[in-house]
C-alpha cells in the first residue's frame, strides 16, 4: 500500500464538508501549515475542528476561521484569536471549551479504542453540565467520551515510506495522540526518508496508524508571541 502523496492538495482531496478534523500542534508549533493551506484552497466548510487552540487571525486554523469553514471549534485555548472572539460572540460559531488533559486524554481514548472514561476535571464546573457524574473512592468523577474524527491532520519531522514518524521537541505536543486516533490520518513531514532509516528506538508513532503522508515544504514556522529580554 503507497501511503506516499504528492503534495498537501492530493492528501486532502477527500475531507468533505461537515467532517470532524484533527489538527495537530500546539500555539503555532508543530501545526499541520501546508495542510491547512490546501483545506483553505479547498473551501470544504461546515467543519467541527478539535485542536488545542484555535491558531491566530492570519495563521494556522485562524485562516479557515477568516472564510467561515469552521462550524464548531473544540479546544483548550483560544486567546490568540480576535476572529474567533468575535465569530464566538456573534453566535456564528459554535465553541466547546474543554480541559487541556481532558482533550488530550479523549484523543489518546479514541487512538486506544477506549470509548469514554471518568476524570475528576471540570466536575462542579459549566464543563459537565449534561454529562454522567459517578462517585469512586469518595470522589466524584465526570465521564467524557473518545473522540470520533473523520480525520486526523498532523504534522512530524520525519516519516518513512511506510508512515512511521519522528517529532522533535516541542512540536510533539498533541500530534502523537492525534495521529493514532483518527479513522484517517494525514501527515506531513519535513523529512521524507526511507524505509530502514529511522532508528526503530526513536519512533514516537508506529506506520500502522499512518494512511497518508506527503513531504512539507517553506515552513513559517512562526511564533505566537516572540519575547526577549530587555537589553540592559
Amino acid at each position: 500500500m503507497n501511503k506516499v502523496y504528492t503534495n498537501a492538495e492530493s492528501a486532502i482531496a477527500d475531507v468533505f464538508d461537515g467532517a470532524t478534523i484533527m489538527l495537530g500542534g500546539f500555539g503555532l508549533c508543530g501545526i499541520p501549515e501546508n495542510a491547512i493551506s490546501a483545506l483553505v484552497n479547498k473551501g470544504v466548510k461546515d467543519l467541527t475542528c478539535i485542536s488545542n487552540n484555535a491558531g491566530v487571525d492570519d495563521f494556522g486554523i485562524g485562516l479557515m476561521l477568516k472564510q467561515h469553514q469552521v462550524k464548531k471549534m473544540i479546544s483548550s485555548y483560544v486567546g490568540e484569536n480576535e476572529e474567533f472572539e468575535r465569530q464566538l460572540l456573534s453566535g456564528e460559531l459554535e465553541v466547546e471549551l474543554i480541559p487541556q488533559g481532558t482533550l488530550a486524554e479523549r484523543c489518546r481514548a479514541a487512538g486506544a479504542g477506549i470509548p469514554a472514561f471518568f476524570t475528576p476535571a471540570g466536575v462542579g464546573t459549566e464543563v459537565a453540565i449534561g454529562k454522567e457524574t459517578r462517585e469512586f473512592n469518595g470522589q466524584t468523577y465526570l465521564m467524557e467520551f473518545a473522540f470520533n474524527a473523520d480525520f486526523a491532520i498532523v504534522k512530524a519531522w520525519k516519516g518513512d515510506r511506510y508512515g512511521n514518524l519522528v517529532f522533535k521537541d516541542t512540536a510533539r505536543n498533541f500530534n502523537p495522540m492525534m495521529a493514532m486516533a483518527g479513522k484517517i490520518t494525514i501527515v506531513e513531514v519535513e523529512e521524507l526518508v526511507e524505509v530502514g532509516q529511522l532508528n526503530p528506538n526513536e519512533i514516537h508513532v508506529p506506520g500502522i496508524f499512518v494512511h497518508r503522508l506527503f513531504l512539507g515544504k517553506d515552513y513559517e514556522k512562526r511564533i505566537e508571541q516572540r519575547t526577549v529580554r530587555v537589553k540592559s
